[in-house]
């Protein structure tokens, strides 16, 4: 939290900060994920140049369009966590992946256009392939049925057909981080916990149910918790090669200045700019980490760093008012 005793023997800067509202509790860092892809025509080469078209399939409408580089890829960061609809067009072909699960830890999709779908079942009989095939296409009917009712918002019924799936494939360490999902789009917390952590104990390795815990905890205000999950989180993905995921970085920061560790959010704020050095956001809070310590001469680099990536931004004002103030 920002104090006045933090600013004690500055007066023009308390007088500011109390105009803009820095002296009382501030709001919470928002956590955003990454979604990153891949776009890939019939024959599954890369689709250069396609359309990709985001939607958010909560509560509040977002949409994003981007297209894909040179190796059929695409990426978009500073995305709200939850399910979202994937399509992607390039001239008459299209692809679409009706839900996207989109965690703390980020996602990675591959759209296919048209229609390529290729099935093979060597060196198994003919009983266990019919066997495997109608066990399968239940567990597809299932998931779809979960899909299609989280996507109308009726998750009961996605928890439902979630249940079925998992009793028929029980191991299922991502059905369960699904299901915690559900659950918590309801608004069950205890149950979507009870969910994620099941999903740990089935998949520990996975840095999915970690952060998407970190979001309930920090939610709750339980910041010491959070934290934990998020320092497990982000220790995964590095383990995973993920340590230079500017992304996770900057959502550690937001666990720790959601828990006044101002210190340590600072740290994590200046690894994320110095991964991904167009992460507005990072640049605004690594300054504002700086100013709830008091240094303010050494907040002024990372303000006027955020003005010239989002002079328009959210935080634009704030800064600009901030920035009177430290000259």
């Amino acid at each position: 939290m920002v104090r006045a005793s933090v600013f004690g023997r500055l007066s023009i800067v308390a007088l500011v900060l109390v105009t803009l509202g820095f002296l009382a509790t501030p709001a919470s860092a928002q956590l955003t994920a990454v979604m990153r892809g891949k776009v890939v025509d019939p024959m599954g080469q890369p689709a250069i140049g396609a359309e990709v078209k985001g939607e958010f399939l909560g509560d509040v409408n977002r949409e994003w369009t981007v297209k894909t580089d040179k190796k059929g890829e695409f990426l978009r960061a500073g995305l709200a966590p939850g399910p979202w609809k994937i399509t992607a067009t390039l001239d008459k072909l299209v692809g679409v992946n009706p839900r996207v699960a989109l965690s703390l830890d980020g996602a990675t999709v591959t759209i296919t256009l048209g229609d390529a779908k290729k099935a093979a079942a060597a060196g198994m009989s003919k009983e266990e392939i019919e066997a495997a095939n109608k066990k399968q296409a239940a567990m597809e009917a299932d998931f779809n049925a979960a899909k299609a009712a989280f996507d109308t918002g009726d998750f009961d019924a996605a928890i439902v057909s979630l249940q079925k799936v998992i009793t028929n494939l029980p191991t299922c360490a991502a059905c369960y981080l699904s299901l915690g999902d559900a659950y918590n789009k309801k608004g069950d917390l205890a149950n979507a916990e009870t969910a994620y952590l099941k999903s740990i104990e089935l998949d520990a390795a996975k840095p999915g149910p970690y952060a998407a815990l970190a979001t309930i905890y920090n939610g709750q205000k339980k910041f010491e918790d959070a934290g934990k999950m998020s320092a497990k989180a982000n220790e995964l993905s590095d383990a995973s090669g993920g340590g230079g995921n500017a992304q996770s970085v900057y959502n550690q920061g937001v666990i720790l200045w959601n828990q006044s560790k101002a210190v340590e959010a600072e740290a994590q704020f200046l690894k994320a700019t110095t991964l991904d050095p167009k992460m507005a956001e990072a640049f605004y809070w690594l300054g504002m980490a700086r100013v709830n310590q008091g240094k303010l001469p050494d907040a002024k680099a990372p303000f006027l760093e955020y003005m010239k990536l989002a002079p328009t931004g959210s935080f634009a004002d704030q800064v600009k008012a901030m920035l009177d103030v430290i000259k």
